[in-house]
């Protein structure tokens, strides 16, 4: 479907509605982009007023700078303070609330960690979401994510998975199997793991990882456009932007790391076990960030990280107190956002700057979606966690009561999710554009298969993310040897090249 074919067919239902959109309650919500511009606009000027000292010192509370708290703890150093500029820690994992439904703001789930991620798995027995039994690891099944799991709204109906199925052609199912064929043969060539972050890429990843995965497509002659959509939406979904901006070596990546390319019908492919909570990932930052007590310092804004004679200084803004504060620390770990982190480190090393220089990052729009009862649904799959519009602009929602495993469906939150990085001037076009104008837009969006959602919606929640990931593209996915320059370490998700909570929680705990 044609972006102006799905725009007319989005817009019509939305005549009918008894309930003008204008009553419809919300506005922004999410990252403090006044505090993130302080970065850009501040400097220290003069000696600040406050004095702290602490042994170590961790700027940036996200995945990373909790994994990286926690490792501290488990040494016994307990000596150390985690500076994070948001009222609340956990980054692209926090969660939030609309009118008492727990939702997530940024990321949703967590796929099952493999044996390359074994500080992954461990943090996951600790929180008692795994165990042996009888020799086995099994997952605590109330915190998987519940069946039906995902479905596709294509050609008029709901469809179970999100390959496109539903009366395709014979060429577009020998599509789908030589797509399949490959990802089985690379993943025979190469080690696919996920964290990939600190491992050299072998001869052929670093070949994919030279163009983009529509060209490589293009040589492979794949071209049924069903295929290419789905493909371009995995890549939109785990990085922010389509086939034509990432790398082969990203859109092979997505599969061979962890499930490969499932052909239809092939009974014995399981589906992906992933799992997730009504708050998304925040269920697992908040048990991260509860044992750090009054070392977790937040609203608090990192301005300057200097390596000096006797230790590292690092001078932040106290949103609360309103005041200027210096650290003064042994050691520090930045687990900032290179573009942070390349901004506040005084006298960056180079390899710090020039990765700086090279990352590119994907705008994303969160809405959270209030409906005050269940939504009339088209033919086809029953509501599921995960719900897909093939064509849209948009990812689709997850449905916050899902886990909840309700007798009587009713009212809930929809969490809407737009990756922005394959658009001109995004991030302006994100800050800029007026609440009704996005509210507008998303209702129109997700009225072709809910023609009743806008007059059963009360509240639209909407978090911006200026910078919200780093996008995998072309010649920019291998991280330097080392990520430590005399007294910093350096540990974020963007060294690894992509988003992803494995990359970031493992370089948070070996940076500690």
């Amino acid at each position: 479907m044609k972006r102006r074919q799905f725009i007319a067919a989005t817009t019509l239902p939305l005549l009918g509605c008894s309930q003008p959109q204008d009553i419809i309650g919300g506005g922004f919500n999410g990252a403090s982009h006044g505090r993130g511009h302080m970065l850009r606009d501040s400097g220290t000027g003069s000696t600040p007023p406050v004095l702290r000292k602490t042994r170590v010192l961790i700027a940036g509370g996200g995945v990373a700078g909790l994994a990286a708290a926690r490792a501290l703890r488990l040494q016994g150093i307990d000596d150390f303070a985690l500076l994070e500029l948001e009222d609340t820690a956990g980054g692209n994992s926090r969660g939030g609330a609309v009118n008492g439904i727990a939702c997530p703001l940024a990321a949703h789930y967590l796929p099952l960690p493999g044996d390359a991620a074994p500080e992954v798995q461990d943090l996951l027995e600790e929180l008692g979401l795994r165990q042996r039994v009888a020799g086995r690891w099994q997952y605590d099944e109330r915190h998987l994510c519940h069946s039906p799991q995902e479905r596709l709204f294509f050609n008029g109906a709901w469809q179970d998975g999100l390959l496109p199925l539903q009366d395709v052609g014979a060429d577009t199912l020998a599509q789908y199997r030589r797509m399949s064929t490959l990802v089985a043969q690379l993943r025979t060539r190469s080690r696919w793991t996920i964290p990939c972050g600190g491992r050299a890429l072998d001869a052929l990843q670093r070949e994919l990882a030279g163009f983009t995965f529509s060209s490589y497509l293009d040589r492979q002659g794949l071209s049924d456009p069903h295929l290419r959509w789905y493909l371009d939406y995995c890549c939109r979904d785990d990085y922010g932007a389509g086939s034509a901006t990432v790398s082969a070596w990203a859109g092979i990546h997505y599969f061979a790391s962890r499930h490969g390319f499932n052909v239809p019908g092939n009974e014995s492919q399981e589906r992906e076990a992933v799992l997730t909570w009504p708050e998304g990932n925040a269920w697992l930052t908040r048990r991260l960030a509860a044992p750090l007590e009054g070392r977790l310092q937040t609203a608090t804004v990192v301005l300057r990280i200097a390596s000096v004679k006797h230790g590292v200084e690092v001078d932040a803004f106290n949103v609360a107190t309103q005041t200027l504060e210096r650290w003064q620390a042994q050691r520090a770990i930045v687990a900032l956002p290179l573009l942070a982190a390349a901004q506040v480190t005084e006298n960056a090393p180079d390899f710090l700057r020039q990765a700086a220089a090279r990352i590119t990052y994907s705008p994303w729009l969160v809405a959270n979606i209030q409906i005050s009862a269940p939504l009339t649904d088209r033919p086809g799959a029953p509501p599921s966690w995960d719900n897909v519009l093939y064509g849209a602009p948009g990812l689709g929602y997850v449905d916050a009561m899902h886990q909840s495993l309700r007798s009587t469906p009713g009212a809930t939150v929809l969490s809407y999710y737009r990756a922005l990085g394959d658009l001109p001037q995004a991030r302006r076009l994100l800050m800029n554009r007026p609440w009704a104008a996005w509210r507008d837009e998303i209702l129109a969006e997700l009225a072709l298969a809910h023609p009743d959602l806008a007059d059963k919606t009360r509240r639209i929640d909407i978090s911006r993310y200026g910078h919200a990931m780093a996008i995998p593209m072309p010649r920019q996915i291998e991280q330097p040897q080392t990520l430590s320059s005399a007294r910093l370490r350096f540990a974020h998700s963007d060294w690894a090249g992509y988003s992803v909570f494995e990359e970031a929680f493992t370089l948070g705990h070996k940076a500690a």
